[in-house]
């Protein structure tokens, strides 16, 4: 199939974004690598008016250390996610995570914002931006505004962004001392959407969890936080017992649908497994760490 007949503008700023946007008498999208949008066009299950590609905008790129946050902006391709060494010193479940997505040729086009704005709930990145407790700066309409990754992805395919908002950044805590991440995914294949996908983001001064955030993706409409496995956690040392308690209480987090894929007691069933890989994974970090 071919995309129905659209307009096609490129804007070299935010303001002139959220101009063309107001301007439009029908529907408008907003264009970054367009590697779910584009699709979406050709098979026509979205038929936009007017597109407007942002791809230019410099003030959307770079990634940088903004006073204790580290900030992404909105154009940062999945392939530079790949091989930051800011993201690899904070926040290295976004360098693990974008090894999983899809193939190198899509890596090199898509971006942050898009991925984060579509909200597919099998997708990556907004189960790490819950795990790292980040914080989404938005521009529209009515000026700038943050909103936090908890209260962004609303339901499927739903985010906080309202009409004519363009997501322009992240912002990521700098880790704390004694901070350790891991993601990990299962799939089919290699560049296979996710069955079941996890960020975790523990701090663990002394082997002790101290905090944990668990964030899920392909377990439900949006990133699922476990806060039930979070609990049973804390206070602990990350051992097998407190990996058995974490698994033992993610039911209580967790209820996934059956789909076409997969039964809904398999899915649940590849979460607990990935779970004890993810914080096994950890464990094995620090020994590491411990004997270097």
């Amino acid at each position: 199939m071919k995309a129905r007949a659209f307009d096609y503008c490129r804007v070299a700023s935010v303001a002139e974004a959220l101009d063309a946007y107001a301007a439009c008498a029908g529907e408008a999208r907003y264009l970054a690598g367009g590697q779910s949008l584009l699709p979406a066009l050709n098979m026509r299950l979205d038929a936009p008016d007017l597109l407007i590609d942002i791809g230019r905008i410099e003030a959307l790129r770079g990634i940088s250390i903004d006073s204790d946050e580290l900030r992404i902006g909105a154009l940062t391709r999945h392939a530079e996610t790949l091989t930051s060494p800011l993201i690899a010193a904070h926040a290295p479940i976004l360098n693990q995570a974008a090894a999983y997505m899809a193939h190198p040729a899509i890596r090199n086009l898509g971006t942050m914002g898009g991925s984060l704005s579509l909200s597919d709930p099998a997708s990556e990145l907004p189960a790490c931006m819950r795990a790292l407790d980040a914080t989404f700066e938005i521009t529209g309409p009515g000026g700038v505004r943050t909103v936090a990754a908890d209260d962004f992805f609303l339901d499927l395919y739903e985010t906080a962004l309202a009409p004519g908002d363009l997501l322009t950044a992240v912002r990521v805590p700098l880790s704390a001392p004694g901070a350790r991440m891991h993601f990990a995914e299962i799939a089919r294949r290699r560049g296979d959407y996710a069955m079941v996908g996890l960020a975790a983001n523990l701090v663990l001064p002394d082997g002790i969890v101290d905090s944990a955030r668990l964030s899920f993706c392909s377990v439900g409409p949006t990133p699922m936080r476990a806060p039930a496995a979070e609990a049973a956690l804390a206070g602990r040392h990350l051992d097998r017992d407190a990996i058995a308690a974490a698994k033992a209480a993610l039911g209580d987090d967790l209820s996934p649908d059956d789909d076409d894929s997969l039964s809904a007691a398999a899915r649940m069933h590849l979460a607990r497994v990935l779970l004890g890989r993810v914080l096994s994974a950890l464990i094995e970090e620090e020994i590491e760490e411990d004997a270097a």
